[in-house]
């Protein structure tokens, strides 16, 4: 049971690390001073981080959902196991839609500075 709770805290923990990253964006190089890009795109990504984490959140509500399962299923060390699934679910779910946000977000700004996003 504590292997389980331990796997699922640590799955968690490389998702959440795994969130940090930048999505790759494409634009459309003709007539791109690729200088001038590089410097608008580190600052899009800087607006980008003002994007509100949803792992957090996520990982609560999905402990307190799949906590109430596993009550309902049986109780005991269903209701751990469900609180520890729901959590991992929910932080990998939180931590996606933050960086799909982050990365709408980086591309709005580019498209709002004259670049052409293909992505």
């Amino acid at each position: 049971m504590k292997k389980l709770l331990i796997l699922s805290l640590v799955l968690s923990l490389f998702t959440l690390m795994g969130c940090a990253r930048h999505a790759k964006i494409i634009v459309d190089p003709e007539g791109v001073d690729m200088g001038h890009y590089r410097a608008d795109l580190a600052e899009c990504r800087q607006l980008a981080e003002q994007v509100e984490e949803k792992a957090g959140a996520g990982v609560v509500g999905g402990a307190i959902v799949g906590g109430l399962v596993g009550e309902i299923v049986g109780g005991g060390d269903r209701t751990r196991i469900g609180a520890s699934l729901g959590a991992l679910k929910g932080g990998l779910r939180g931590g996606a839609a933050s960086r799909r946000e982050r990365a709408r977000v980086v591309k709005n700004c580019l498209r709002n500075r004259g670049y052409r996003v293909l992505n």
